[in-house]
This record gives structure tokens, sequence and C-alpha cells, in this order.
């Protein structure tokens, strides 16, 4: 290498071009690892099952209760079910639902529904929360997130999973009758109160 040239200044023009070549380069390099680090990524994360379609057969399940006693889907065949998934037992939000649920049990009761509750904490944290509120209806110990899974209902950010805020009314043949996806929890229980006031009017 000819050191004597290769050290010799370079004119504005010649530097200027060497950084904008330089700068190239290395915005390239890391366009490139951003995306193979992106993709090793994305098939790292685990895939998802989209929310069923209305008119579909709900996914079927048996989950432990807050007092571990198996409670399953298909028991309840022939009658309407308010399957509600919520993120964290005792937390501000979850707990003005619950407790609405709790409140409008009579008038959801009368209309033929049964409320379930569903999150991926265990029975334990379930018996505390149902124990502190008086929630007279089970509560699901969804562990290994299985069937907030399966309804689309989860988000799961590798190091911690909860079950996203979802609500689906199932009617009397096991099928989805409507999904709730955006949920409002200062009303959401007389919101299942209209709209199963109204599935039953028209079935009539």
């Amino acid at each position: 290498m000819n050191y004597k040239n290769f050290c010799q200044p370079l004119k504005p023009n010649s530097m200027l071009n060497a950084v904008s070549s330089l700068c190239f380069r290395l915005f390239r390099s890391l366009r490139f690892f951003t995306v193979i680090g992106g993709l090793g990524l994305l098939g790292a994360l685990p895939a998802f099952a989209d929310v069923p379609v209305v008119g579909t057969l709900a996914p079927s399940f048996t989950l432990p209760d807050q007092n571990g006693k198996p409670w399953r889907l298909q028991d309840v065949r022939g009658q309407w079910v308010v399957l509600y998934f919520y993120p964290k037992d005792d937390t501000p939000g979850c707990t003005q639902e619950a407790c609405q649920f709790r409140d409008d049990l009579h008038a959801l009761t009368a209309l033929g529904a049964q409320i379930v509750g569903v999150s991926v904490d265990d029975s334990a944290s379930h018996k505390k929360f149902a124990e502190k509120y008086h929630l007279p209806f089970p509560l699901l110990a969804d562990r290994d997130a299985a069937v907030a899974r399966s309804y689309g209902a989860l988000s799961d950010l590798l190091v911690v999973k909860y079950a996203k805020r979802y609500t689906f009314l199932i009617d009397s043949q096991g099928k989805i009758a409507k999904a709730y996806l955006q949920v409002d929890t200062s009303r959401h229980s007389k919101e299942i109160v209209d709209d199963l006031s109204h599935f039953k009017q028209v079935k009539k």
C-alpha cells in the first residue's frame, strides 16, 4: 500500500464523497441487521388464533373455576353464555366490570344467561377476588392461556401473558352471537342486557 498517498489530505469534494459513501454503507448494514433481527423476533412470537366469527361454534373448553371445580362450556349448551375475558383480578377496570355483572345478575339470569369470567390468573387468585367482591358466578383459570388464545383474546409479550378485555355472547346452540372487542367497563353489563333482550325478541 502507498501510505504516502493514503495519508495525503483529501480535497473537500473527495472528503464529502467519502463521508457520504461511508454513511450510505452504514445505513445499509443497519437496515439489513434490523430486518434480520425483526424477522428473528417475529419467528419467536407464537401464532395467534383469529377471533371466532359470528355464527360459528364457540371453541369448546374445560377450565377450573375459583374453587378448583372443572367448568365445561359443553355443559351449559341450551342456555346463553356471557363469556368475558379480562386482564387481571382485582384491578380497577376488571373490578368495575365484574361488579356490574354481579349487580345485573338478576336481569341477566332472567334472560337465561350464564356469566363466566376468564383470565390467566390461577384459581386461588380468582377465589380471593370473588370473595372480596361477592361475585356469584364462575371465574375460570386459564393458566396456560390456551382458551384465551383460541378466542383470539390473548396478549402475549413473551415475558408476560394476559387476556384482552373481550366478551363473547354465545347462544343456546353454542354459536357466537356477538363479539365485543371494544369494552367500556362502565356500561358493558347493561350493553349485554340490552343485546340479550334484542336477541330474545328476534328469536321469538
